[in-house]
């Protein structure tokens, strides 16, 4: 059966689109079947071209509760819902039947308090930095901000995704052919995180810019898109 990782929050513009594309396009490198489930309303369902992963569109109840059942009947297959900002009740429905639950967030006052509350709110899910400073002095003053506010739920904190510009790549219409090898590895470091959290064995693929794509027309073979 398929695992589902549900990426939520309350607070808007914590990355949860990227991160849950990331996630994706990582778990593809370490040669898993994933697709990434948009639930947003405020965005346009991405082309799966070029990308390592399926897309689907789950805008209503109906559409997302089909979508689930079909990732569920898969075998060896990872669903990554992008829940969106500001939906407290679509939260809480998708905290229930995910398998693991991320809450992003960024090094804000405003977003730490935030997930705290989500933190609180969601017992089994795990916050992750998303845009965390990679220069030394800001990086040193989040970890101090985070070790402050965030102290009770250290355990509960994954590793972070750093500030990288080419994550934008991701959430174009049609990425291109080959993505940054930066990009590539964050991808990779993200989902490896993900997969061990659900005890899902991996295996990298060589990193190779011309490594083949699995052909898009034996994954839509599953149904999904």
């Amino acid at each position: 059966m398929a695992d589902i990782v549900c990426v939520i929050g309350n607070k808007g513009g914590t990355g949860k689109t990227t991160l849950s594309h990331m996630l994706c396009q990582g778990m593809g490198l370490l040669r898993q079947r994933a697709v990434c489930v948009l639930t947003d309303t405020h965005r346009e369902p991405l082309s799966p071209s070029g990308r390592r992963y399926l897309v689907a569109d789950a805008r209503s109840r109906d559409a997302l509760a089909k979508v689930v059942d079909k990732i569920r009947s898969l075998d060896a297959w990872m669903g990554v819902i992008d829940g969106g900002g500001n939906r407290t009740e679509m939260d809480q429905r998708l905290y229930g039947l995910a398998d693991l639950v991320l809450l992003p967030f960024r090094d804000s006052h405003e977003d730490i308090r935030t997930v705290v509350r989500d933190l609180e709110m969601f017992p089994r899910a795990y916050a992750i930095p998303m845009q965390w400073p990679t220069n030394a002095w800001a990086r040193e003053s989040a970890e101090r901000t985070v070790a402050e506010m965030l102290g009770p739920y250290l355990d509960r904190i994954l590793d972070p995704v750093h500030s990288l510009a080419a994550t934008k790549l991701m959430l174009q219409r049609q990425v291109p052919a080959a993505l940054p090898t930066p990009l590539a590895n964050a991808c990779r470091f993200a989902a490896r995180q993900v997969l061990d959290l659900l005890q899902v064995s991996w295996e990298d693929e060589a990193p190779r810019q011309s490594s083949p794509r699995p052909p898009a027309s034996s994954m839509l073979s599953a149904g999904i898109g």
